[in-house]
């Protein structure tokens, strides 16, 4: 019997997804395929592990380098990215517009790392708003957002909200609106994103990164929801964290983004197991609670993962 023919049996047999016997059968025929998702991963780390080193370079070595040599090195860096962004872009347009090159969107999510890194530096050697360093975030962010909007990048949109998530920390960690407790400011700041990405959607301003908003927004409620289940467990914090989560999983059910899936299920299970923790005593019980329930949450997401695999 052939390799095909076992793979033919798998797939009606329904081991193997429709999408895996493809590409099974696709490597014994030795037949071309994509490897465009590897490759935008190993850009991405790449980028990523060019700016640590950028950033580990700055800790172990600028008082030998001089902060002129720093600050120079690090602006020709950012002006060299934005260099090449501009003159390679295309023009704006509120719908997606797809990058020119295939580093393209790397690039200048790279350049957006080095000023973060050099504004950073200028504030911890200068400090030049003192304690109003905040406002760097804010700054920070609204380039960032500026420059994800002007080139279609939803890598540099999702530092844009991470920043804006670090502001809008800092700055309402004292008001007496958000109680300035952790859950608060985090589902605040989650139900304004979330806000924010539904009224651009509505206006036409590029929808597609509508589900960037979501992403952001989903997190930031659930952990602010999750954390208070940890810091202060009760039925009525669960209850919350249960509703929300179950809500976020019927969504990514609904609407076949299984990302949303996963975290409904990964911040509930936290805040189940706060709870159960408050409940449960001696180690035993502990060991076969987390055993016995992190095998039925895997197993479910398994679950919808093929049934996902299936329908598609």
């Amino acid at each position: 019997m052939t390799t095909e023919r076992y793979l033919e049996e798998w797939r009606t047999a329904e081991l193997i997804t429709a999408e895996q016997h493809a590409l099974l059968v696709a490597l014994v025929r030795k037949q071309r395929f994509s490897i465009f998702l590897e490759l935008n991963a190993l850009l991405y780390i790449g980028v990523v592990a060019v700016a640590a080193g950028i950033g580990w370079t700055l800790r172990e070595h600028f008082a030998r380098a001089g902060d002129v040599a720093v600050i120079v090195t690090l602006t020709a860096g950012f002006a060299a990215c934005l260099w090449y962004c501009f003159s390679r872009g295309l023009p704006y347009s509120t719908s997606q517009v797809a990058a020119p090159t295939y580093a393209f969107d790397y690039v200048l999510y790279l350049g957006c790392l080095i000023f973060a890194a050099e504004v950073a530096y200028v504030e911890y050697r200068y400090q030049l708003l003192g304690v109003d360093w905040h406002y760097d975030l804010l700054a920070s962010a609204a380039l960032y957002l500026w420059l994800a909007y002007r080139f279609d990048n939803r890598f540099v949109l999702s530092l844009a909200l991470s920043t804006l998530a670090g502001w809008f920390g800092v700055k309402f960690s004292g008001a007496t609106f958000l109680a300035g407790s952790l859950r608060d400011i985090a589902v605040a700041y989650g139900v304004a994103v979330g806000g924010a990405g539904a009224v651009l959607r509505q206006l036409g301003i590029k929808p597609h990164f509508y589900e960037s908003y979501l992403h952001v927004a989903a997190n930031a409620i659930l952990f602010g929801l999750a954390s208070e289940t940890l810091n202060r467990p009760n039925p009525w914090s669960l209850a919350l964290l249960v509703i929300a989560s179950g809500l976020v999983i019927e969504r990514g059910v609904r609407f076949r983004r299984f990302a949303f899936v996963v975290y409904g299920a990964l911040y509930g299970y936290v805040g189940v197991s706060a709870q159960a923790l408050d409940v449960l005593h001696g180690e035993t019980r502990v060991l076969v609670y987390f055993a016995v329930s992190a095998v039925m949450v895997v197993a479910g997401l398994i679950v919808v993962a093929r049934q996902f695999g299936r329908e598609e």
